[in-house]
């Protein structure tokens, strides 16, 4: 795959709540054409990383730019249409319809009722959703919403995908699903910023893995050469092992139970 040039650059970002700092000098880019995969221990600012680079939150220092200009300079409305974001939480507590929750991804596109539920279902039936359309949100488990939200993000169709956590509620079939698709779009052109836990999904589909750890970025690179186990047993303080995968060879994140320290650590 030939990667493009950034369409996210991060320079020098700091963010700080009072005395606590949680992002410290920052620099990272986002490429079109990949899947960036975002690591690290509970704490270590991945989130608040995820709310700069989408520009809902202002850094107390440094910049993040889309495409050259500062993220935060960019209209509300021009900005949903070059970055969507799926977050952590899904909480709408309104009775909307599953389809009315995707519809709201379209809001910032030009108005076309035909276009739209074209979308719309074509997103959930991709996101194994489409039976859900006519429930109401707040009635769905907690993966249903993650795949609705994941959906919605989709219909947007913007040129830069910022994913919170978007496995974390799934079962294994639909996290190779969300994950799946999260490729998919990579490989269409766009970027794709994916916070993750799973240290074995991030290996499996993203091509490069960034760890942060106590607000800092600590490694970012190709999955194989980042994704080791003296690093990411030094990051977690818990003692993993890297495996190729007897099939496919794709790294394999294995926590070592049993094991009385960490010899990194």
């Amino acid at each position: 795959m030939v990667l493009m040039t950034a369409i996210l650059e991060l320079q020098d970002v700091r963010y700080q709540i009072g005395n606590a700092q949680i992002l410290r000098g920052i620099d990272m880019d986002v490429r079109a054409g990949e899947l960036l995969a975002l690591a690290g221990p509970n704490g270590a600012g991945k989130s608040t990383l995820l709310g700069v680079m989408a520009g809902d939150l202002k850094p107390t220092g440094g910049q993040a730019l889309l495409n050259g200009r500062p993220v935060t300079a960019v209209p509300v409305r021009e900005l949903a249409r070059r970055r969507a974001v799926m977050l952590q939480e899904s909480r709408l507590s309104f009775g909307f319809s599953v389809a009315d929750v995707v519809r709201m991804g379209r809001a910032a596109l030009p108005a076309g009722a035909i276009e739209d539920d074209a979308a719309v279902a074509q997103a959930l039936e991709a996101c194994d959703a489409l039976d859900l359309a006519d429930r109401k949100f707040p009635t769905l488990s907690g993966g249903e919403k993650a795949r609705v939200s994941f959906a919605r993000t989709l219909v947007q169709e913007a040129d830069v995908l910022l994913l919170d956590e978007p496995t974390a509620a799934l079962d294994i079939r639909h996290q190779e699903l969300v994950m799946g698709l999260a490729r998919r779009q990579a490989d269409g052109g766009k970027a794709v910023v994916a916070v993750l836990h799973d240290l074995s999904l991030a290996a499996a589909w993203a091509d490069r893995l960034a760890l942060m750890g106590e607000g800092r970025l600590v490694d970012c690179g190709p999955v194989a050469e980042v994704a080791t186990g003296p690093q990411l047993s030094a990051l977690y303080h818990h003692p993993v092992g890297v495996e190729p995968d007897p099939v496919t060879g794709v790294p394999v994140v294995i926590p070592r139970r049993g094991v009385a320290r960490c010899p990194v650590c």
